[in-house]
């Protein structure tokens, strides 16, 4: 299995192997709707993404070699539009391990630009881009199914301030194993039910009040 998760772990630099590359634009050339264009352009053109995802640096500090910054994000921020990402994410997700799965949230705090958007229609906006007021400041949290390997399968953004476990059966949906592996956050009887229907057993400590062990590895 192969995964942009996967690809920007696992190396130590953000250069893509021929596999890698292969795989990725086998996907893009079937797809009816992309212009490719140039092969040399285009792995540039992603190797620069795949850069900028890799360091968090602002789109400004990306290497020349990678071509223009603001054109590469132009280009990257069109393809986001249009879900190109997101279905090469799945693309390439082809194979995963799902003996074990894990489901986890974290939270990235949003850029102090974030909260300038104008007052009318702010909540829409902000629901719209995955962003909420919690504990932290205004952030967005990142909710993720991980396979047994390590590699990401599922994502969801929400605003911070959203609860966790409200995304938790959509993370699982659809997916068969054996272990479903979270922490005192999804510890709920209707979510330990729901993995029970799925035919796996819920790996997850019970939150402190409870009085009743929910699960005993021995």
């Amino acid at each position: 299995m192969l995964t942009f998760g996967v690809i920007i772990h696992g190396m130590a630099n953000v250069e893509l192997t021929s596999y890698q590359w292969h795989k990725i634009l086998t996907f893009l050339r079937s797809r009816c709707d992309l212009y490719v264009g140039r092969e040399d352009h285009c792995r540039c053109f992603v190797a620069g993404v795949l850069w900028i995802a890799r360091s968090g640096a602002p789109w400004c500090y990306l290497p020349a070699e990678y071509g223009n910054w603001h054109n590469v994000y132009k280009r990257h921020a069109g393809w986001r539009d249009r879900g190109i990402w997101a279905a090469l994410h799945h693309h390439l997700a082809d194979d995963p391990d799902t003996e074990y799965l894990t489901i986890d949230s974290a939270i990235v705090r949003a850029h102090p630009d974030a909260a300038g958007a104008p007052k009318k229609g702010a909540a829409k906006i902000q629901d719209a881009q995955a962003l909420g007021r919690s504990r932290g400041g205004f952030s967005t949290k990142v909710q993720i199914t991980v396979a047994g390997l390590g590699s990401p399968l599922r994502f969801i953004l929400m605003g911070g301030r959203e609860n966790d476990i409200t995304q938790a059966e959509a993370l699982l949906s659809g997916y068969a194993g054996a272990y479903v592996i979270a922490d005192q956050g999804y510890d709920a009887q209707w979510l330990r039910d729901y993995i029970a229907e799925l035919g796996m057993t819920a790996v997850i400590p019970g939150r402190s009040h409870r009085k009743v062990v929910v699960y005993d590895p021995d």
